[in-house]
């Protein structure tokens, strides 16, 4: 089974988005064993990155992807033997220059710019989308 670690900057006060997150965890459970780790806003986020994890940087700059191509993304990663996943998401500053040197791939959610706990969300609920368009289930249309 697929193992995502998800390391973020900061801590989520905002209960709806806590929620949000729980539920998508939840949910992610059918396909994946996910954690969240919630580290310092000015902490060593790449030193945080699991060992022999495929890691991806969440950042502007980062190449855009659909839901579809993020799905065909995790499945070719998966065809290659990769079991962990590990998303790195920074905080109101955004992520650190080492965080992004060290990540196999860079993905942007959009040229917008979100608030780094929405992010969070955004993240799990485009997992759990491209796990679900895997699976072959209707959620993601």
């Amino acid at each position: 089974m697929l193992r995502v670690t998800i390391l973020c900057q900061g801590r989520l006060k905002e209960t709806y988005y806590a929620d949000a997150c729980r539920e998508y965890l939840k949910r992610l459970s059918a396909w994946c064993r996910a954690e969240v780790v919630e580290l310092p806003e000015d902490g060593d986020i790449a030193g945080r990155i699991p060992k022999g994890a495929y890691c991806i940087a969440m950042c502007i700059e980062g190449q855009k992807l659909s839901s579809p191509a993020l799905a065909e993304k995790l499945s070719s990663l998966a065809n290659r033997g990769v079991s962990h996943l590990c998303v790195l998401i920074g905080g109101s500053d955004g992520l650190p220059e080492a965080a992004k040197q060290a990540a196999d791939f860079s993905l942007s959610m959009s040229d917008m710019t979100f608030p780094h706990h929405l992010a969070r969300v955004m993240v799990l609920e485009q997992l759990y989308r491209a796990l679900s368009i895997n699976a072959g289930t209707k959620y993601h249309k």
